[in-house]
């Protein structure tokens, strides 16, 4: 009798732990995720803005979404992401698209590419990676420059056989000991600039007509 007992008392604190346990858990939550969930909305507007300052639009980027699907090939997401609008006076400067890179030497490679109205490139910024450190991380602004090599490009300048690697006999550089890495994005850039392409109408125009 002794033994259930104890038993029944030791299973009885055990679910008072867990629920106080639970409930400090949901309160910490609570608590935590507007403000979590604000600077995430911060340091998202903040790479929004790299790719166009501020002097080159009038609206709010991190305010001017769009869904874009996961079934485009060219981009390559595993779920749907969100593009983003630059406006002038109501006029669609530019987007900036979410695009991924499968083929990653350690993964997926997650990217922001941001596209002109001359269908030129405004700026590209990698959201994350798995790419090995001191190698593949060079695709990161904050680690080197490379990245900004795309900036000005278009799809006929370089021809589209030159939108590879060098080592492809393309125009952009590799890294040293890396050269997966920067394929796989020189690639995944080039598919943002055909969809873009391919869906002009939507991307630029559309909005602008419903405005008028």
């Amino acid at each position: 009798m002794r033994v259930i007992i104890s038993s029944l008392v030791g299973a009885s604190l055990l679910a008072a732990f867990a629920a106080v346990g639970s409930g400090l858990i949901s309160g910490v939550y609570e608590q935590t995720k507007e403000p979590i969930a604000a600077a995430e909305r911060a340091a998202e507007a903040k790479q929004l803005l790299e790719i166009f300052p501020r002097q080159s639009h009038d609206n709010e980027l991190i305010d001017d979404g769009f869904v874009v699907d996961a079934e485009d090939p060219l981009l390559a997401l595993r779920e749907p992401g969100t593009g983003y609008r630059a406006r002038r006076d109501n006029e669609v400067t530019g987007i900036i698209l979410p695009a991924t890179a499968r083929d990653g030497y350690s993964g997926d490679i997650r990217l922001l590419v941001g596209i002109d109205r001359n269908g030129a490139v405004a700026g590209v910024r990698v959201l994350s990676h798995r790419e090995t450190p001191g190698l593949g991380d060079k695709i990161e602004l904050k680690k080197s420059d490379w990245v900004l090599s795309f900036d000005a490009k278009t799809l006929v300048n370089p021809a589209p056989e030159k939108w590879s690697v060098i080592k492809d006999g393309g125009e952009f550089d590799a890294f040293t000991g890396a050269t997966v890495t920067p394929r796989a994005v020189v690639a995944a850039v080039k598919s943002a600039m055909e969809y873009s392409q391919n869906n002009r109408s939507a991307l630029f125009e559309i909005e602008e007509a419903n405005e008028s």
